[in-house]
């Protein structure tokens, strides 16, 4: 029982910050339909919602940033990582004379 728990939370901690950045990411999307459909209207001045705009941005880089740190750290855990992301190891001391 124990396993299934723990597999569940780690399902949750990745679906939730996927739903976060769904979400960002449509609030962005609706925000220019809507300016740019605000154009064909002559009784109406178009008008740039900034705030719903940058919360939808912000709300989109705290999802993908989440999952791809949890990616990345996994990859990095079994090494399959470019040699550059590799963890560093230190040299061995140079045999004194």
């Amino acid at each position: 029982m124990k396993i299934i728990t723990s597999r569940l939370i780690a399902v949750l901690l990745l679906v939730i910050p996927g739903l976060l950045a769904c979400f960002g990411f449509l609030r962005m999307k609706n925000e220019l339909f809507h300016y740019f459909s605000e154009f064909g209207n002559d009784a109406v001045v178009p008008n740039f919602a900034w705030l719903s705009f940058l919360l939808g941005l912000v709300m989109f880089l705290i999802g993908v940033g989440f999952i791809g740190g949890w990616i990345f750290f996994r990859d990095r855990k079994r090494n399959y990582v470019a040699t550059r992301f590799r963890e560093k190891r230190p040299k061995p001391p140079k045999p004194q004379a």
